[in-house]
């Protein structure tokens, strides 16, 4: 047989390439989620492209991811219940199991028409939170998708919203500060009443009367090392991808024009920090909240 030219080789690995892209592409919430709770009030349609989570006076609902990863690059679009969604929390995480668990928390915190909804962001590692910071967005969250994405590599955690980072939390190990990576964990979500604190601290209450509350999701998308048989390392046969197959969001650290657009959030819509916190914490800051400063 007569050898390939350079030229059908290259076409060969363009078709090869595309059906990858479109075999990774095709990840639907049925491969990806289990509804794990809310008796039928957690919906997947169109073919798997989109879910709902829908909450009424009986009950919220949840799902959670098939795999547990360690370390990835998460994204998510949601869009938030509309309308008077006091007393709602519509929550979107990673989290590992057991007391000494892992976590790294998006919150959404459901307020009046007309008012912003907050959004609560958290880190837990090795079962210690009490690291909050609370944002307000700017765009209606209840208008349209946006896209809520979460980083988490072994040099820091990365929150972002539409591609625009809003908080990072760096491994501090060196000077004591624990760091998720050692634990699997899982993309959970749910939709649920808190009106016992969540709008107001517990005193704006849910208005029933509006239920059913309804929130959706689409476009998951995932690099990720999936932990399998106690693997920890993010080998090529560990990681998953629904969006292109490389590694690079291992090493991926804000740039300057990064740094340059968190500091615009954190100026402008960050309405609680737990790192100036100092009534909270009367015998001196927390160790990250001092380096970082």
């Amino acid at each position: 047989m007569a050898a390939l030219s350079s030229s059908a080789v290259s076409a060969m690995l363009l078709v090869l390439l595309a059906s990858f892209f479109m075999a990774t592409s095709a990840s639907t919430f049925f491969q990806d989620f289990d509804i794990t709770w809310g008796d039928g009030r957690a919906k997947i349609f169109n073919n798997g492209k989109l879910l709902t989570l829908s909450l009424d006076k009986a009950s919220g609902c949840g799902f959670q991811s098939k795999r547990e990863y360690l370390f990835g690059s998460i994204d998510m679009q949601l869009k938030l219940v509309p309308g008077n969604s006091a007393g709602t929390v519509t929550a979107y995480y990673l989290s590992s199991q057991g007391p000494n668990h892992d976590e790294i928390d998006f919150e959404f915190l459901g307020n009046l028409s007309g008012d912003p909804y907050i959004l609560h962001t958290n880190v837990f590692s090795q079962g210690k939170g009490n690291r909050e910071q609370q944002f307000f967005l700017w765009f209606d969250p209840t208008k349209d998708f946006h896209t809520y994405s979460i980083l988490w590599n072994p040099q820091s955690i990365i929150f972002s919203v539409d591609r625009i980072p809003i908080r990072e939390f760096k491994n501090l190990e060196p000077i004591g500060v624990p760091f998720p990576k050692n634990q699997p964990m899982r993309i959970y979500s749910s939709l649920w009443n808190a009106d016992d604190w969540a709008t107001r601290g517990g005193l704006i209450k849910t208005d029933w009367t509006k239920a059913p509350f309804t929130a959706s999701y689409r476009n998951f998308k995932a690099n990720a090392c999936v932990w399998s048989s106690g693997a920890s390392s993010c080998s090529s046969q560990s990681l998953v991808s629904t969006v292109n197959y490389n590694k690079a969001w291992l090493s991926r650290q804000l740039d300057s024009t990064s740094q340059e657009k968190m500091r615009w959030v954190q100026r402008n819509y960050m309405i609680y920090n737990y790192c100036t916190d100092t009534k909270r914490f009367p015998q001196g800051l927390p160790p990250e909240c001092v380096h970082t400063n």
